[in-house]
C-alpha cells in the first residue's frame, strides 16, 4: 500500500462503495478503500446466517444510479444483495482501490500536517490473535503486547468512515458463559459447518436477525430454547417472487423500474407521520400485528409471551411470515425468565431451572451505541472520539464532529431510519462529502472542521423533534443510550435530510488553507 492517499474510505458496504463510485465520477483517483473482510459487501458479506434477507424492498434498497432490474424477490436475500454490491464494485472499476483483509486499527489527526495517519494490520492475523486471547470484535487491544500482528501506517488528507452503526457484534454479559463446553457463535459469525440435526440449541435474543434464522434452525434441531427478553412487534412480510415478465419489462423499459421504485419510496415515506407526527396513527399497525399473532399462534400462553407491552414502533418493527409458526412447533420453547448463569453445557434461568444444550447462538445484535472502539479515532490534541461522545454520539448532519477535521461519517449519528431505505440517506451524505471535497479543492482549504456552536444547535433541533416521537415513549431499544438519548434515528422525512445535505455549508465550518499555522484558524466566508 502507498504511504499516502488523498482520501481513505473505511468499509465496502453501500457507504464505502457508493463514496468510491462518486469520487471516480468526479475525477478523483487517489483514494483507497479499506476492508477488513475478504470480499466487498459490508454487512451483506459479514452476515450470512440462514434466512438472512433485507426488510426493505429490493427496488429501493439499491443505488438510485445503479437500479437493478434483475432482483428475483420483492425483498432480496443476502447472497443476491452481496452479489449486487460486488457487481457495482467491478462495473465502476473500484477493486483496484480496495484493500481486502485490511483491519483499520486507528486513525489520528496530525495538526502539523493537517492530515490523518491511518494505521492498519492484516485482518486474518489479528482475528487469530484475538481468538487466542479470548477477545471479541470491538474489544480494546493491548498495543504493548508483543504477540500483536505487525502494524503499518500511511497518510491521508481526508478520512471517510463507512463502517455503519451495525457492524460490531454485541455479546451478552452472562455469568459463566466462558465455561460453556458446547458450540457457540454470534449470528454474524455463523458456522455453516455445524450440523444442527439432533442437537439441543439455545438462542439468546429475538431481534431482526433472530427472527430470520430461528425458523431455519428449528427445522433441523432436536430442540430449540429461545431466550426472549422483550418480544418485538412483527407484521406480515409482503414478499413474493418478481416474475420473469416483470424483470424483462424492467430491463427493456428502465423508466418502469424507476416508477416502481418511486411508488415504494412514497409509500414508506408516509410512515413518518406515525413515528414522528402523530403516534396514534401507529395503532393501525398494532392492530395488524396483533391479528398476525392470532392468525399464526393458537396457544394462548404463547400468544401472551410474544405480545409486546410497549407502543408499536418504539422498538424496530420487524416483518416475518414464518417466525411465529416456528415458535409454535413442538420442538421449540419460548423462555422469558432470563438467564442466571451457564455451567458447562447447562443454561440456568433466573428461576433456577436447568436445561442442557449443545449449541448457543447469540442473536443479540450489534453495539449501535458504540460501534467505533475506544482509541480508534483521535482528533485534535489526541482526543478520542468516544470521549467526545461521552454523553452520546452526535454529529453535524450525521457527518462531521467538532475537533475532528477532515473526518466524515456516512451513516453517522441520527441518520438511521425506522421506515425506509438507508441507501437513500447514504446517497444524501455522499453528495454532502463530495461537495465538501470539491470546495476544499476549489478554495485551497487543507482542512475543514465543523464549528462547535453549529454542531450544538443542529443536535438541539434534532432532539427537540425526537422528543415527541414514538421512539421516546419509554421502551428500551438500541435506538436509545443508557441516558435516554436517541443517538440513532432521523426524526423526519428522508427528503428533508436530502435538502439539508445537498450543498456543503462552509459557513458552519472553520476552513484552513495549508499555509495557516496550527491554532490560527481562518473561518470560511
Amino acid at each position: 500500500m502507498s504511504n499516502t492517499a488523498q482520501i481513505a474510505i473505511i468499509g465496502t458496504g453501500f457507504s464505502g462503495l457508493g463514496m468510491g463510485i462518486k469520487l471516480k465520477e468526479a475525477g478523483y483517483d487517489n483514494f483507497v478503500i479499506l476492508e477488513q473482510s475478504d470480499d466487498v459487501g459490508g454487512t451483506w458479506h459479514e452476515n450470512h446466517y440462514p434466512g438472512c434477507a433485507c426488510d426493505v424492498q429490493s427496488a429501493l434498497y439499491s443505488f438510485s444510479f445503479e437500479q437493478n432490474p434483475s432482483w428475483t424477490r420483492m425483498f432480496a436475500q443476502q447472497k443476491e444483495i452481496q452479489a449486487y454490491l460486488r457487481g457495482c464494485a467491478e462495473k465502476y472499476d473500484l477493486m483496484k482501490h480496495v484493500r481486502l483483509n485490511t483491519h483499520v486499527a486507528g486513525a489520528r489527526f496530525d495538526e502539523q500536517t493537517q492530515s490523518w495517519t491511518v494505521e492498519t494490520c492484516d485482518s486474518p492475523e489479528l482475528w487469530a490473535y484475538m481468538q487466542k486471547k479470548g477477545l471479541n470484535p470491538g474489544d480494546k487491544l493491548d498495543r504493548k503486547d508483543k504477540d500483536l500482528p505487525e502494524f503499518s501506517s500511511f497518510k491521508a488528507d481526508v478520512v471517510v468512515s463507512g463502517m455503519g452503526g451495525l457492524s460490531t457484534p454485541a455479546y451478552p454479559n452472562i455469568k459463566g458463559i466462558e465455561t460453556f463446553t458446547g458450540k457457540s457463535f454470534h449470528s454474524q459469525d455463523w458456522d455453516h459447518s455445524y450440523d444442527f440435526k439432533g442437537k439441543r440449541v439455545a438462542v439468546i435474543g429475538t431481534g431482526a436477525s433472530a427472527i430470520q434464522f430461528v425458523p431455519e434452525v428449528a427445522k433441523d434441531a432436536a430442540h430449540l430454547d429461545l431466550y426472549q427478553r422483550t418480544p418485538p412487534w412483527i407484521v406480515p412480510k409482503p414478499d413474493r417472487e418478481i416474475r420473469p415478465l416483470e424483470r424483462m419489462m424492467f430491463r427493456k423499459f428502465p423508466q418502469t423500474l424507476n416508477a416502481f421504485r418511486q411508488s415504494i419510496y412514497w409509500m414508506l415515506e408516509a410512515r413518518v407521520l406515525g413515528f414522528v407526527g402523530n403516534p396514534r396513527i401507529l395503532k393501525i399497525g398494532e392492530l395488524q400485528a396483533r391479528r398476525h399473532i392470532r392468525n399464526q399462534i393458537k396457544d394462548k400462553e404463547l400468544r401472551r409471551k410474544v405480545t409486546p407491552d410497549f407502543h408499536f414502533g418504539c422498538k424496530r418493527v420487524l416483518i416475518s411470515n414464518n417466525y411465529y409458526p416456528a415458535l409454535a412447533q413442538d420442538n421449540v420453547d419460548v423462555l422469558t425468565d432470563g438467564i442466571r448463569e451457564v455451567r458447562g453445557n447447562i443454561v440456568v434461568d433466573n428461576n433456577g431451572s436447568e436445561r442442557e444444550v449443545d449449541c448457543i447462538i447469540y442473536g443479540t445484535g450489534f453495539r449501535a451505541q458504540d460501534p467505533i472502539p475506544a482509541g480508534m479515532v483521535r482528533g485534535r490534541n489526541g482526543q478520542d472520539l468516544l470521549d467526545a461522545w461521552k454523553d452520546g454520539a452526535e454529529a453535524y448532519k450525521g457527518s462531521t464532529i467538532a475537533g475532528f477535521p477532515n473526518f466524515f461519517m456516512l451513516m453517522g449519528p441520527n441518520t438511521g431510519l425506522g421506515h425506509s431505505s438507508m441507501v437513500y440517506m447514504i446517497e444524501s451524505q455522499i453528495q454532502y462529502v463530495l461537495d465538501a471535497l470539491k470546495k476544499m479543492q476549489k478554495h485551497g482549504w487543507k482542512s475543514v472542521e465543523v464549528k462547535e456552536d453549529a454542531l450544538s444547535k443542529y443536535n438541539a433541533s434534532i432532539h427537540a423533534k425526537l422528543g415527541d416521537s414514538v421512539w421516546q415513549t419509554g421502551c428500551k431499544s438500541w435506538y436509545v443510550n443508557e441516558n435516554g438519548k436517541n443517538t440513532t434515528l432521523w426524526p423526519g422525512f428522508t427528503w428533508q435530510f436530502r435538502q439539508q445535505t445537498r450543498r456543503f455549508d462552509a459557513g458552519q465550518y472553520v476552513c484552513e488553507p495549508e499555509a495557516v499555522a496550527v491554532g490560527e484558524a481562518a473561518p470560511a466566508t
